[in-house]
């Protein structure tokens, strides 16, 4: 899951940032809203933690923005109003979910990462291939009934995977999907990732690598 964090108080930015990313989410942050307006314009985001109260462009017009581009992307709003009316008219400005400062990190997080599943209702809520299933919900994942010791990189990597349902995936998905803006390009951070889960899935080898393609999981 790709998220955008817009909140104009840095020290605040930093720690839902953090949180989020512990979390295995792939996070970029930024303190205002005209550079969030340029991170949506060039990368799809799952979903926006979008705090209302921005300096410049404000969080209200961010929030028209996004919903006016119909990119399928959900919107957290938050605020240190907490009154009903106010969120009732930020949920009219097009917010998913709407959450009052302050809050508890950790319901923050699992109110990103359930709007990020009802982005992708299309998807089971466990994803099966190969004898490997993943539990995007609970952070679990097996293969063949043993249990799987992931970092946040490779159950990312491997949730894209077992996603794509045989499809091949490419190294810039990957990126896109797992690592923030801040990853280079041109890192081998990708093939490490792919190296390091293979050892972990063991035999018979479950992460096949086409030539110029992309990774897939099933058959070569």
């Amino acid at each position: 899951m790709r998220v955008l964090v817009v909140e104009d108080f840095p020290v605040l930015a930093r720690a839902v940032g953090a949180g989020l990313r512990r979390a295995g989410l792939a996070v970029d942050v930024v303190l205002d809203g005209a550079d969030a307006l340029e991170h949506l314009a060039v990368t799809g985001y799952d979903v926006v933690v979008l705090d209302r109260d921005l300096p410049g462009v404000p969080g209200d017009e961010v929030c028209r923005q996004i919903m006016a581009g119909d990119a399928g992307t959900r919107v957290l709003m938050l605020t240190a109003a907490g009154s009903v009316a106010d969120r009732i008219e930020g949920l009219d400005l097009g917010a998913d979910d709407y959450l009052p400062k302050p809050f508890d990190l950790g319901e923050l997080v699992a109110r990103v990462r359930a709007l990020g599943r009802r982005r992708a209702a299309a998807l089971p809520p466990v994803l099966e291939r190969d004898g490997i299933r993943l539990d995007p919900s609970r952070r679990t994942a097996t293969r063949a009934g043993r249990p799987l010791a992931l970092t946040p990189k490779e159950f990312g990597v491997l949730e894209c995977l077992l996603a794509a349902d045989g499809r091949l995936v490419s190294t810039e998905q990957l990126l896109e999907s797992v690592w923030d803006s801040a990853a280079d390009p041109f890192t081998t951070t990708v093939k490490t990732t792919i190296r390091r889960l293979r050892a972990k899935l063991g035999e018979p080898p479950a992460i096949h690598t086409v030539r110029e393609g992309g990774y897939r999981v099933g058959q070569p």
